[in-house]
């Protein structure tokens, strides 16, 4: 059986740049240990995996070692792919997954992803503190948690500098650990990096989902609805 494979960079417009995914658009389901070990085979943090269903899309994403629930970067790959080269009509494509229905659609020379928000909840478990604390070599100002664990800094560069240790992140119970500061740059409103090294991903470039629960709290803390994040 041969199958196409695209690899797409999403959030960037140079090569070389943003969260490299890889696209499978398919004909019919195959076994899930076949995705799987595609996705392994591919190596990148995300493999998309794509079936037509009448005018929508079934969507599935897989790591290198599981299925997950969300990805922001290989649905804009897959987008990318369908509203660029399949459909080159259409305005919008809706995707039904684990997470319900997802959209993509045209924004002028960009495409818009409409995600689910995730507010998070602020952690007071001094373990669970101490336990970010310690895998991340720095205590951070707040953690909070939704899907993932959010350790919040004061400054970019003290984002910029974490050393995680993998090891110990792994052992945390939470989906993945992302860190996030106030912005350095100018217009930036706020930074992040995000760790799933449990998940086959030790660090990711550019994390859509993550943005699902960053930017609750970053509209909520700023006072915005627009907000520019820089990962």
């Amino acid at each position: 059986m041969k199958l196409p494979v695209y690899q797409i960079d999403a959030f960037t417009e140079s090569v070389f740049a943003g969260n490299p995914a890889a696209v499978v658009p398919l004909e019919d389901w195959l076994p899930d240990q076949v995705l799987q070990s595609i996705a392994a085979e591919n190596n990148l943090s995300e493999t998309a995996f794509f079936v037509a269903e009448g005018d929508v899309w079934r969507l599935r994403w897989f790591t290198p070692s599981v299925e997950v629930d969300l990805c922001g970067h290989a649905t804009l790959a897959t987008a990318h792919l369908i509203l660029g080269e399949m459909r080159p009509d259409q305005q919008e494509v809706e995707f039904l997954t684990r997470s319900g229905p997802v959209s993509v659609v045209r924004s002028g020379d960009l495409l818009a992803l409409n995600f689910p928000a995730m507010a998070p909840q602020r952690v007071t478990d001094g373990a669970v503190v101490e336990a970010v604390s310690s895998a991340l070599g720095r205590k951070p100002q707040e953690v909070w948690m939704a899907r993932d664990i959010m350790a919040v800094f004061d400054t970019a560069e003290e984002v910029a500098g974490l050393n995680p240790n993998m090891d110990a992140v792994s052992q945390l119970e939470t989906f993945a650990l992302m860190v996030t500061a106030p912005g350095e740059a100018p217009g930036v409103d706020f930074c992040s990096r995000f760790f799933a090294p449990a998940k086959g991903i030790p660090e990711d470039p550019v994390t859509g989902s993550a943005h699902c629960t960053l930017t609750p709290y970053w509209s909520q803390r700023l006072g915005k609805k627009e907000l520019l994040a820089h990962q």
